[in-house]
């Protein structure tokens, strides 16, 4: 039996703020991502030409959220507010019944049935019958939506406990469909102690996972604890992307991060780019 969130009531003001949060990410996009004022006339005017009327890129407004599937609700929602400092937007969940079910599975219903195996070992709850639930939070940085969901077991409490699925353990980011999210660090924030204070921060909660990598090679976890600070970052000085700064970081549940901060000629390479985007978009 559905529950009636998923169609009526709760769903339209659902989707409603995530229309207003929508805009609100594009306002996002315009003052936070791309660092710095715009005020350079864009060079880049080839990208204006994917805006144009009609074609698919001029019907976005912008990206509206990464999504991230936990095996923690508690411990992800802990780490995504308290330690990066994400605002709430919204908790919603217990969504199951056919049409959810559908809407999210129906691709890998397909496959678990054309190789005759059980759905469940391809990590497919079954939402229809409701034996899991979904549940979702979404949680605002300055210019994107983050979105946490568990699928978990019906006799679990909403939002708590641990998935009905067992984590992935190959999480290497070289891995095709892997994916990431990208935090952008402020133009005057020391990246290396920035590292250095995430990991702290992490783990006196507890989140012994988060580890951020080094630039410098290192054989075990004793010598990636005893590097130097300056190690915590690689900075790019040269070519395209001089003034880019970067690390790789593993999250409270395995998930892989980055940190970027952009300075100098790649800064004015992304604003510019931006620029040529947003101007076709003022012409509408």
């Amino acid at each position: 039996m559905e529950t009636i969130p998923n169609d009526h009531g709760v769903d339209t003001a659902r989707r409603d703020l995530l229309r207003t949060t929508g805009t609100a990410v594009l306002a996002g996009l315009t003052a936070a991502t791309i660092p710095g004022a715009l005020s350079a006339a864009p060079r880049a005017q080839a990208a204006a030409t994917t805006n144009v009327p009609g074609s698919l890129g001029a019907r976005l407004q912008g990206v509206q959220h990464f999504g991230l599937t936990v095996q923690n609700m508690d411990r992800a929602f802990e780490f995504y507010t308290e330690v990066l400092g994400g605002t709430v937007v919204m908790r919603d969940g217990d969504f199951h019944g056919d049409r959810i079910h559908n809407t999210l599975l129906t691709d890998e219903d397909i496959i678990a049935r054309e190789r005759g195996v059980n759905p469940r070992t391809r990590g497919i709850p079954d939402l229809r019958r409701g034996t899991q639930r979904l549940d979702v939070r979404f949680v605002q940085f300055d210019n994107v939506v983050i979105e946490l969901l568990q699928y978990r077991d019906a006799d679990q409490p909403m939002g708590r406990g641990h998935s009905f699925a067992e984590p992935r353990e190959q999480m290497s980011p070289a891995f095709p469909r892997s994916m990431h999210i990208c935090f952008y660090l402020r133009d005057d924030v020391d990246f290396n102690t920035f590292i250095r204070d995430l990991e702290t921060e992490s783990a006196r909660r507890g989140m012994t996972q988060v580890k951020a990598n080094r630039v410098i090679t290192v054989a075990t976890e004793h010598e990636r604890r005893a590097a130097p600070i300056e190690a915590n970052s690689h900075r790019i000085t040269q070519g395209r992307s001089d003034g880019w700064s970067l690390i790789y970081c593993k999250g409270p549940e395995g998930e892989q991060l980055e940190f970027v901060q952009a300075l100098g000629p790649v800064k004015r390479t992304f604003q510019e780019a931006l620029q040529a985007r947003q101007r076709p978009l003022a012409d509408r």
